[in-house]
Protein backbone atom coordinates (compact mmCIF):
# COMPACT_ATOMS: atom_id res chain seq x y z
CA UNK A 1 0.00 0.00 0.00
CA UNK A 2 1.60 3.47 -1.42
CA UNK A 3 0.68 6.22 0.41
CA UNK A 4 0.31 8.41 -2.61
CA UNK A 5 0.18 7.19 -6.54
CA UNK A 6 1.67 10.11 -8.36
CA UNK A 7 1.04 9.96 -12.51
CA UNK A 8 3.34 11.99 -14.35
CA UNK A 9 7.09 12.66 -13.21
CA UNK A 10 7.23 15.87 -14.45
CA UNK A 11 7.83 19.47 -13.21
CA UNK A 12 4.35 19.32 -10.84
CA UNK A 13 4.62 15.38 -9.95
CA UNK A 14 7.91 15.58 -9.09
CA UNK A 15 8.12 18.16 -7.11
CA UNK A 16 5.22 16.96 -4.82
CA UNK A 17 6.78 13.42 -4.38
CA UNK A 18 9.85 14.86 -3.53
CA UNK A 19 7.95 16.83 -0.72
CA UNK A 20 5.53 14.49 0.23
CA UNK A 21 8.60 12.00 0.71
CA UNK A 22 10.80 14.45 2.25
CA UNK A 23 8.65 16.32 4.35
CA UNK A 24 5.76 14.04 5.49
CA UNK A 25 8.03 10.85 5.42
CA UNK A 26 5.46 9.33 3.43
CA UNK A 27 5.99 6.56 0.32
CA UNK A 28 5.36 7.31 -3.08
CA UNK A 29 4.85 5.49 -6.19
CA UNK A 30 5.80 7.72 -9.05
CA UNK A 31 5.01 6.54 -12.88
CA UNK A 32 5.12 8.08 -16.43
CA UNK A 33 4.17 6.97 -19.55
CA UNK A 34 7.24 7.69 -21.15
CA UNK A 35 10.81 5.81 -20.65
CA UNK A 36 12.08 8.90 -18.43
CA UNK A 37 11.46 11.54 -15.58
CA UNK A 38 11.86 15.01 -16.30
CA UNK A 39 8.38 15.43 -18.63
CA UNK A 40 9.08 17.89 -21.55
CA UNK A 41 11.51 19.40 -19.64
CA UNK A 42 14.37 15.66 -20.23
CA UNK A 43 17.03 16.62 -21.60
CA UNK A 44 19.70 13.55 -22.98
CA UNK A 45 23.62 13.28 -24.82
CA UNK A 46 22.88 12.52 -28.56
CA UNK A 47 24.71 9.84 -30.30
CA UNK A 48 27.52 12.88 -30.93
CA UNK A 49 27.77 13.13 -27.26
CA UNK A 50 26.19 16.81 -27.68
CA UNK A 51 23.66 17.38 -24.77
CA UNK A 52 20.06 18.24 -26.23
CA UNK A 53 16.67 18.82 -24.86
CA UNK A 54 14.67 16.10 -26.56
CA UNK A 55 11.04 18.15 -26.24
CA UNK A 56 12.69 21.36 -27.40
CA UNK A 57 14.48 24.43 -25.76
CA UNK A 58 13.45 24.36 -21.77
CA UNK A 59 15.04 27.99 -20.38
CA UNK A 60 14.24 28.66 -16.35
CA UNK A 61 13.71 32.03 -15.21
CA UNK A 62 11.56 33.11 -12.67
CA UNK A 63 10.61 36.42 -10.30
CA UNK A 64 10.26 33.98 -7.34
CA UNK A 65 13.41 33.70 -5.00
CA UNK A 66 11.37 30.55 -2.95
CA UNK A 67 10.58 28.59 -5.90
CA UNK A 68 14.31 29.06 -7.11
CA UNK A 69 15.87 28.44 -3.58
CA UNK A 70 13.66 25.16 -3.51
CA UNK A 71 15.28 24.07 -6.63
CA UNK A 72 18.67 24.75 -6.00
CA UNK A 73 18.77 22.28 -3.36
CA UNK A 74 19.10 19.81 -6.90
CA UNK A 75 20.89 21.78 -8.99
CA UNK A 76 24.00 24.05 -9.22
CA UNK A 77 23.31 27.15 -11.90
CA UNK A 78 24.64 28.16 -14.88
CA UNK A 79 24.04 31.68 -15.74
CA UNK A 80 22.19 32.16 -19.21
CA UNK A 81 19.68 35.00 -20.47
CA UNK A 82 18.01 33.93 -23.27
CA UNK A 83 17.89 35.97 -26.44
CA UNK A 84 15.82 34.70 -29.70
CA UNK A 85 16.22 36.36 -33.34
CA UNK A 86 13.36 36.25 -35.82
CA UNK A 87 14.14 35.34 -39.89
CA UNK A 88 12.06 38.26 -41.27
CA UNK A 89 12.19 39.53 -44.90
CA UNK A 90 15.59 37.48 -45.00
CA UNK A 91 17.08 39.68 -41.82
CA UNK A 92 17.79 38.04 -38.40
CA UNK A 93 16.10 40.61 -36.16
CA UNK A 94 15.32 40.80 -31.94
CA UNK A 95 12.31 38.91 -30.82
CA UNK A 96 10.43 40.59 -28.86
CA UNK A 97 10.39 43.45 -31.23
CA UNK A 98 12.45 46.44 -29.69
CA UNK A 99 14.52 49.33 -30.82
CA UNK A 100 17.02 47.16 -32.76
CA UNK A 101 14.36 45.34 -34.34
CA UNK A 102 12.39 48.33 -36.18
CA UNK A 103 15.61 50.34 -37.18
CA UNK A 104 16.88 47.32 -39.26
CA UNK A 105 13.97 46.28 -40.43
CA UNK A 106 13.20 49.63 -41.92
CA UNK A 107 16.53 50.81 -42.77
CA UNK A 108 16.14 53.67 -39.91
CA UNK A 109 17.73 55.24 -36.98
CA UNK A 110 14.95 55.86 -34.13
CA UNK A 111 15.29 56.95 -30.77
CA UNK A 112 13.15 55.00 -28.35
CA UNK A 113 11.10 58.07 -28.22
CA UNK A 114 10.81 58.09 -31.75
CA UNK A 115 9.82 54.49 -31.54
CA UNK A 116 6.85 54.75 -29.51
CA UNK A 117 5.82 57.86 -32.45
CA UNK A 118 6.38 54.86 -34.91
CA UNK A 119 4.31 52.79 -33.02
CA UNK A 120 1.10 54.93 -32.16
CA UNK A 121 1.29 55.96 -35.71
CA UNK A 122 0.59 52.21 -36.93
CA UNK A 123 -1.44 51.01 -34.00
CA UNK A 124 -5.23 50.22 -34.51
CA UNK A 125 -8.18 51.04 -32.11
CA UNK A 126 -9.63 48.05 -30.88
CA UNK A 127 -12.54 48.91 -28.17
CA UNK A 128 -12.38 45.53 -26.32
CA UNK A 129 -8.79 43.48 -26.69
CA UNK A 130 -10.10 39.84 -26.57
CA UNK A 131 -8.32 37.78 -28.70
CA UNK A 132 -4.02 37.41 -29.66
CA UNK A 133 -4.53 38.99 -32.54
CA UNK A 134 -6.17 42.01 -30.73
CA UNK A 135 -3.24 42.60 -28.58
CA UNK A 136 -0.41 43.13 -31.44
CA UNK A 137 -2.57 45.38 -34.04
CA UNK A 138 -3.69 47.77 -30.98
CA UNK A 139 0.02 47.35 -29.59
CA UNK A 140 2.39 47.97 -33.07
CA UNK A 141 -0.13 48.09 -35.99
CA UNK A 142 -1.20 45.35 -38.93
CA UNK A 143 1.85 45.33 -40.55
CA UNK A 144 4.19 43.80 -37.69
CA UNK A 145 1.61 41.60 -36.75
CA UNK A 146 1.70 40.12 -40.18
CA UNK A 147 5.17 40.17 -40.11
CA UNK A 148 6.63 38.60 -37.16
CA UNK A 149 3.18 37.45 -35.27
CA UNK A 150 -0.14 35.72 -37.70
CA UNK A 151 1.96 33.15 -39.02
CA UNK A 152 3.83 31.87 -36.68
CA UNK A 153 0.99 31.99 -34.53
CA UNK A 154 -1.15 29.93 -36.64
CA UNK A 155 1.70 27.49 -37.17
CA UNK A 156 2.20 27.59 -34.00
CA UNK A 157 -1.53 26.59 -32.22
CA UNK A 158 -3.01 25.74 -35.95
CA UNK A 159 -5.76 28.45 -35.50
CA UNK A 160 -5.54 31.71 -36.73
CA UNK A 161 -4.53 34.25 -34.03
CA UNK A 162 -8.00 36.04 -34.18
CA UNK A 163 -9.37 32.79 -32.80
CA UNK A 164 -7.12 32.66 -29.70
CA UNK A 165 -6.93 34.14 -26.51
CA UNK A 166 -5.31 37.41 -25.99
CA UNK A 167 -3.05 35.08 -23.10
CA UNK A 168 -1.31 34.12 -26.64
CA UNK A 169 0.26 36.91 -27.63
CA UNK A 170 0.34 38.70 -24.50
CA UNK A 171 3.29 37.09 -23.16
CA UNK A 172 5.63 38.60 -25.49
CA UNK A 173 6.37 42.53 -24.41
CA UNK A 174 7.33 45.25 -26.88
CA UNK A 175 10.00 47.24 -25.72
CA UNK A 176 11.14 51.16 -26.58
CA UNK A 177 14.82 49.85 -25.75
CA UNK A 178 17.67 47.71 -27.16
CA UNK A 179 16.82 44.71 -24.38
CA UNK A 180 16.90 41.84 -26.36
CA UNK A 181 16.49 39.37 -23.68
CA UNK A 182 13.79 37.40 -24.32
CA UNK A 183 12.53 37.59 -20.54
CA UNK A 184 12.92 40.09 -18.03
CA UNK A 185 13.44 37.95 -14.85
CA UNK A 186 15.54 38.42 -12.16
CA UNK A 187 16.94 35.14 -12.25
CA UNK A 188 17.32 33.62 -15.32
CA UNK A 189 19.96 30.55 -14.92
CA UNK A 190 20.19 26.72 -16.48
CA UNK A 191 20.68 23.92 -14.67
CA UNK A 192 24.27 23.34 -14.59
CA UNK A 193 24.41 19.64 -15.06
CA UNK A 194 20.99 19.68 -17.10
CA UNK A 195 17.24 18.97 -16.17
CA UNK A 196 17.61 15.11 -16.06
CA UNK A 197 20.25 15.30 -13.31
CA UNK A 198 18.10 17.92 -11.45
CA UNK A 199 15.30 15.15 -11.44
CA UNK A 200 17.22 12.15 -10.24
CA UNK A 201 18.40 14.37 -7.77
CA UNK A 202 15.03 15.72 -6.48
CA UNK A 203 13.49 12.25 -6.48
CA UNK A 204 16.64 10.78 -4.75
CA UNK A 205 14.63 8.91 -1.74
CA UNK A 206 14.19 6.12 -0.69
CA UNK A 207 10.47 6.89 0.02
CA UNK A 208 9.81 7.21 -3.71
CA UNK A 209 9.42 4.91 -5.99
CA UNK A 210 9.57 5.40 -9.32
CA UNK A 211 7.51 3.29 -12.29
CA UNK A 212 8.51 4.20 -16.61
CA UNK A 213 6.75 2.98 -19.53
CA UNK A 214 4.07 2.35 -16.94
CA UNK A 215 0.32 3.63 -17.69
CA UNK A 216 -1.98 4.98 -15.22
CA UNK A 217 -5.39 3.38 -16.24
CA UNK A 218 -3.21 -0.40 -16.48
CA UNK A 219 -1.65 -0.11 -12.82
CA UNK A 220 -4.37 1.94 -11.46
CA UNK A 221 -6.10 -1.41 -10.16
CA UNK A 222 -3.36 -3.36 -9.38
CA UNK A 223 -1.58 -0.54 -7.08
CA UNK A 224 -2.94 -0.18 -3.39
CA UNK A 225 -2.72 3.65 -3.11
CA UNK A 226 -4.67 6.08 -0.47
CA UNK A 227 -4.13 9.51 -2.45
CA UNK A 228 -3.62 10.14 -6.27
CA UNK A 229 -2.01 13.17 -7.54
CA UNK A 230 -2.51 13.11 -11.37
CA UNK A 231 -0.77 15.67 -13.80
CA UNK A 232 -2.31 14.38 -17.25
CA UNK A 233 -4.88 15.51 -19.35
CA UNK A 234 -7.71 16.15 -17.20
CA UNK A 235 -10.33 14.98 -20.06
CA UNK A 236 -8.59 11.89 -19.93
CA UNK A 237 -8.75 11.29 -16.33
CA UNK A 238 -12.32 11.57 -16.77
CA UNK A 239 -12.84 9.33 -19.97
CA UNK A 240 -13.76 12.42 -22.30
CA UNK A 241 -16.88 12.10 -20.91
CA UNK A 242 -17.70 15.58 -21.62
CA UNK A 243 -15.85 15.73 -25.03
CA UNK A 244 -12.04 16.13 -25.54
CA UNK A 245 -9.95 19.11 -25.13
CA UNK A 246 -7.38 19.87 -27.36
CA UNK A 247 -4.10 20.38 -27.27
CA UNK A 248 -1.40 21.04 -29.52
CA UNK A 249 1.51 18.89 -29.73
CA UNK A 250 5.23 19.29 -31.46
CA UNK A 251 7.76 17.15 -33.46
CA UNK A 252 11.32 17.68 -34.03
CA UNK A 253 13.93 16.78 -36.27
CA UNK A 254 17.01 16.65 -34.53
CA UNK A 255 20.27 16.85 -36.64
CA UNK A 256 23.62 16.94 -35.59
CA UNK A 257 26.29 19.22 -38.62
CA UNK A 258 30.09 19.14 -38.28
CA UNK A 259 30.33 22.61 -37.82
CA UNK A 260 30.96 24.01 -34.42
CA UNK A 261 27.93 26.37 -34.57
CA UNK A 262 25.25 27.07 -37.15
CA UNK A 263 23.39 30.28 -35.78
CA UNK A 264 24.21 33.38 -33.42
CA UNK A 265 21.80 32.45 -30.84
CA UNK A 266 20.30 29.45 -29.59
CA UNK A 267 16.67 29.87 -31.19
CA UNK A 268 15.99 31.62 -34.41
CA UNK A 269 11.95 32.16 -35.11
CA UNK A 270 10.65 31.29 -38.44
CA UNK A 271 7.23 33.16 -38.83
CA UNK A 272 6.85 33.22 -42.44
CA UNK A 273 7.06 30.88 -45.44
CA UNK A 274 8.44 27.89 -43.08
CA UNK A 275 6.77 24.75 -42.22
CA UNK A 276 8.59 24.70 -38.85
CA UNK A 277 8.17 27.24 -35.97
CA UNK A 278 11.95 27.59 -35.14
CA UNK A 279 15.55 26.08 -34.73
CA UNK A 280 17.07 25.52 -31.66
CA UNK A 281 21.11 24.79 -31.31
CA UNK A 282 21.60 23.98 -27.94
CA UNK A 283 25.28 24.58 -27.62
CA UNK A 284 24.26 28.09 -26.58
CA UNK A 285 22.17 26.95 -24.07
CA UNK A 286 24.46 24.58 -22.12
CA UNK A 287 27.84 26.18 -22.64
CA UNK A 288 28.67 22.65 -24.20
CA UNK A 289 32.16 22.88 -26.13
CA UNK A 290 31.98 21.06 -28.72
CA UNK A 291 33.49 20.54 -32.38
CA UNK A 292 30.30 19.38 -33.93
CA UNK A 293 26.67 21.02 -33.26
CA UNK A 294 23.44 19.51 -32.83
CA UNK A 295 20.34 21.45 -33.93
CA UNK A 296 16.20 20.76 -33.52
CA UNK A 297 13.49 21.94 -36.13
CA UNK A 298 10.18 21.96 -34.60
CA UNK A 299 6.99 21.13 -36.59
CA UNK A 300 3.76 21.98 -33.95
CA UNK A 301 0.78 19.25 -34.77
CA UNK A 302 -2.71 17.89 -33.58
CA UNK A 303 -0.82 14.49 -33.20
CA UNK A 304 1.05 13.39 -30.35
CA UNK A 305 1.72 13.93 -26.61
CA UNK A 306 0.04 16.28 -25.92
CA UNK A 307 2.42 19.97 -24.39
CA UNK A 308 -0.04 22.67 -24.90
CA UNK A 309 -3.68 23.54 -24.05
CA UNK A 310 -5.39 25.13 -26.43
CA UNK A 311 -6.38 28.83 -25.39
CA UNK A 312 -9.81 30.12 -27.08
CA UNK A 313 -13.40 30.51 -25.58
CA UNK A 314 -14.74 27.41 -26.46
CA UNK A 315 -11.99 24.93 -24.79
CA UNK A 316 -12.26 27.35 -21.69
CA UNK A 317 -15.88 26.84 -21.05
CA UNK A 318 -15.60 23.13 -21.41
CA UNK A 319 -12.25 22.57 -18.92
CA UNK A 320 -14.44 24.60 -16.72
CA UNK A 321 -16.97 21.50 -16.97
CA UNK A 322 -14.34 19.24 -15.94
CA UNK A 323 -13.38 21.83 -13.08
CA UNK A 324 -16.36 21.05 -11.20
CA UNK A 325 -15.65 17.02 -12.32
CA UNK A 326 -12.60 17.42 -10.38
CA UNK A 327 -13.99 19.73 -7.24
CA UNK A 328 -16.58 16.66 -6.36
CA UNK A 329 -13.44 14.35 -5.94
CA UNK A 330 -11.69 13.18 -3.03
CA UNK A 331 -8.03 12.47 -1.88
CA UNK A 332 -7.56 13.44 -5.93
CA UNK A 333 -5.70 16.30 -6.26
CA UNK A 334 -5.00 17.92 -10.14
CA UNK A 335 -2.00 19.53 -10.97
CA UNK A 336 0.28 21.09 -13.78
CA UNK A 337 -0.15 22.19 -17.12
CA UNK A 338 -2.81 19.33 -18.63
CA UNK A 339 -4.39 18.56 -15.96
CA UNK A 340 -6.03 22.47 -15.27
CA UNK A 341 -5.73 23.37 -18.90
CA UNK A 342 -3.12 26.20 -18.41
CA UNK A 343 -0.62 27.73 -20.33
CA UNK A 344 2.43 27.33 -17.36
CA UNK A 345 5.75 28.70 -17.65
CA UNK A 346 8.60 25.96 -15.66
CA UNK A 347 8.50 27.94 -12.51
CA UNK A 348 4.50 28.15 -12.31
CA UNK A 349 4.20 24.33 -12.35
CA UNK A 350 6.59 24.34 -9.44
CA UNK A 351 4.91 26.80 -7.89
CA UNK A 352 1.60 25.81 -8.23
CA UNK A 353 3.16 21.57 -6.63
CA UNK A 354 4.09 23.62 -4.04
CA UNK A 355 0.88 25.74 -2.68
CA UNK A 356 -0.75 22.36 -3.51
CA UNK A 357 1.61 21.18 -1.08
CA UNK A 358 0.99 23.37 1.54
CA UNK A 359 -2.96 22.88 1.18
CA UNK A 360 -2.44 19.37 1.62
CA UNK A 361 -0.50 20.00 4.82
CA UNK A 362 -3.21 22.08 6.07
CA UNK A 363 -5.94 19.32 5.24
CA UNK A 364 -4.54 16.05 5.22
CA UNK A 365 -2.76 15.11 8.67
CA UNK A 366 -0.15 12.63 8.01
CA UNK A 367 -1.26 9.02 8.49
CA UNK A 368 -4.56 9.36 8.48
CA UNK A 369 -6.66 7.08 5.92
CA UNK A 370 -8.21 8.21 3.03
CA UNK A 371 -11.39 9.01 2.66
CA UNK A 372 -13.47 6.30 1.93
CA UNK A 373 -15.38 6.65 -2.33
CA UNK A 374 -12.17 7.75 -3.97
CA UNK A 375 -12.31 4.80 -6.65
CA UNK A 376 -15.84 5.64 -7.37
CA UNK A 377 -15.73 9.75 -7.92
CA UNK A 378 -12.50 8.87 -10.20
CA UNK A 379 -14.57 6.49 -12.11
Amino acid sequence: MFDWLIVGAGFAGSVLAERIASQRNESVLLIDRRNHVGGNAYDCYDEAGILIHRYGPHIFHTNSQAIADYLSQFTAWRPYEHRVLSRVDGKLLPIPINLDTINRLYDLELTSEELEAFFAARRETVEQVATAEDVVVSTVGRELYEKFFRFYTTKQWGRDPSQLSKSVTARVPTRLNRDDRYFGDVFQNMPAGGYTRMFQRMLDNPRISVMLQTDYRTIRPQIPHRRLIYTGPVDEFFDFRLGILPYRSLRFRHVTLDRETFQPVAVVNYPQDEDYTRITEYKHLTGQKHQRTSLSYEYPSDVGDPYYPVPCAENETLYKRYEMLARGLRDVWLVGRLATYRYYNMDQVVGQALATFARIQKTVPVGTPASTGLAEAAE
